[in-house]
């Protein structure tokens, strides 16, 4: 894949994506499981026995074989029918990818094939209370005890560890010759002794939860490790990437939803004499929306085919551009979608306001747009580093 214009098989995916996410719409499905804080297991299972969710894994561990294109296709048309899957972005897109990368076969056959077909769900554990956007400065240790690793620290605001039977952690490991912390990467699962997750408290309406983890002295194998012990940065940025373009396409894929409910409310609703959406006041500001989102698309498609082809600078600018891009236009479009119904874009008939801590979450994770400036102000205008 190397342009925006998509094959036949691309397309297809599109339909049959689009087709099932109709049956789990967000009105009739989606809505009335996050109100009830329910995750949304049985569009993940339907969407696993499809196939959808691992169709960037390898077909020899039982993926589809394509890329991060094909499932950031996957999921913006699920988002577009206000179903989007917030461990699509975790699950197959970060550690998937990591695994596959760097992973050692009896990794790959024990998680990629799960992973695959949506029987198992890995969560992704870096953000900590005294980190959050700076990395470097974690503070959950894995010390040598023996042939065993052991684990501490803790994080938070970690996606959907309750559907989770593993959760990637991000620790730091101690390199003996210089006393100085390394990153590294291990498989802990969520059974596992000294492992504690607890609810956070969110006040948005969503089907997926957030947790704080504890990681108190969590005794793991050898092989728990993921790739190298001191490589880990690289590995890290290897699943980074995805995450961005996999949040840029739910926060497009939601802004083709709220696009949609805007446009169809201003084409039947008649005040005066014609249908509100012949007055420019709405008509204007929805086109300006549709504009706003395919230039976010188009920025999404170019991250993913850079990606794709190994093209890993490339990428991460165009994956922070179309994940700046994408946020501001769903939120954009979501407010203008309300504003189309007035107020009957509050009221729970329609489910509006109700996606708008989702959509608005788009600004904050998986990387905050402040630091999507610091990115391109730094690397792409070379501006000296603010921080």
């Amino acid at each position: 894949m190397s342009s925006f214009i998509e094959t036949d098989e691309q397309k297809e995916l599109r339909a049959a994506v689009s087709k099932l996410a109709q049956r789990f719409n967000y009105v009739d499905y989606v809505l009335p499981k996050a109100r009830k804080g329910e995750p949304l297991t049985e569009l993940w299972n339907e969407a696993g026995k499809l196939g959808f969710l691992g169709v960037n894994l390898p077909e020899e561990y039982g993926g589809g074989g394509a890329g991060i294109y094909e499932l950031a296709l996957v999921q913006e048309e699920l988002a577009a029918q206000g179903a989007g899957l917030l461990l699509v972005v975790v699950s197959p897109a970060i550690c998937g990818t990591i695994i596959g990368k760097y992973g050692t076969e009896a990794q790959k056959q024990e998680w990629l094939t799960a992973l695959a077909d949506g029987s198992k769900i890995m969560a992704f554990g870096i953000t900590e209370p005294d980190a959050g956007s700076n990395s470097h400065q974690i503070t959950t240790t894995a010390r040598r005890d023996g042939e065993d690793w052991i684990l501490r620290g803790n994080k938070v605001f970690i996606s959907g560890v309750d559907q989770a039977d593993a959760v990637l952690i991000v620790a730091r490991t101690e390199d003996h010759k210089t006393g100085k912390l390394k990153p590294a990467l291990f498989i802990v699962p969520t059974d596992a002794e000294n492992f504690v997750a607890t609810p956070m408290e969110m006040d948005i309406v969503e089907p997926d939860h957030q947790f704080t983890i504890f990681l108190d002295d969590v005794r793991l194998p050898a092989d728990a490790l993921v790739g190298s012990e001191d490589a880990a940065l690289m590995q890290l940025f290897a699943g980074l990437n995805p995450e961005r373009i996999l949040g840029a396409a739910m926060a497009i894929g939601m802004g083709r939803w709220a696009l949609e409910a805007g446009v169809k409310f201003a084409k039947e609703r008649t005040v005066w004499k014609t249908p509100i959406g012949a007055h420019q006041g709405l008509a204007h500001p929805l086109a300006q929306c549709k504009i706003e989102l395919e230039l976010a698309k188009l920025m999404m498609q170019k991250a993913a085919v850079l990606y794709d082809s190994g093209d890993d600078f490339g990428a991460a600018e165009a994956a922070n551009m179309a994940k700046y891009a994408a946020a501001e236009a769903s939120i954009k479009t979501l407010d203008q979608a309300i504003q189309t119904h007035g107020g009957g874009g509050l009221t729970r008939e329609y489910g509006l306001s109700a996606m708008l801590g989702a959509a608005r979450i788009a600004r904050v994770a998986p990387v905050s747009r402040e630091m999507i400036l610091n990115f391109v102000a730094q690397h792409s205008l070379g501006l000296p580093k603010s921080y």
